[in-house]
């Protein structure tokens, strides 16, 4: 999960720089010297309002990409520090139940809050409380 965050930053930065660049060159790239001023200011103001327009869309095109993806890894954590009651059930033994977080949990261990590792055994039965049905 960390990878994709920093693969994201990394094409963010990326999209930026090019985006930098590009109106820099853009700048330095001076009208030829066979026009008219008048006709340069003019073709300049032009260029620069359709700059701008496709700059704003961009913006906001990366701040939805980036909002979608906040909200995205703020739900999948959220699901995963879901609290879960964990029964073991034991032939001929009182039952014991454990509390665990969603993504602590496996097929036969789990770790509780408290950090406990518990592996469960073949003779034991374990039921998961507080899971969604699909």
């Amino acid at each position: 999960m960390f990878g994709k965050l920093l693969l994201t930053l990394a094409v963010i930065i990326a999209a930026f720089t090019f985006i930098r660049r590009g109106n820099k060159s853009a700048a330095r790239a001076s009208p030829s010297k066979e026009k008219k001023p008048k006709e340069a200011v003019a073709q300049t103001t032009k260029a620069a309002d359709g700059s701008s327009e496709l700059r704003i869309a961009a913006y906001m095109f990366l701040t939805l990409i980036i909002g979608l993806g906040a909200s995205m890894y703020y739900y999948q954590w959220q699901d995963d520090h879901t609290v879960l009651d964990v029964t073991l059930i034991r032939d001929g033994a009182n039952s014991i139940t454990y509390q665990v977080y969603k993504f602590q949990l496996g097929t036969r261990a789990f770790t509780t809050i408290d950090g406990i590792s518990v592996t469960v055994a073949g003779s034991e039965r374990m039921e998961v409380d507080g899971l969604a049905a699909p």
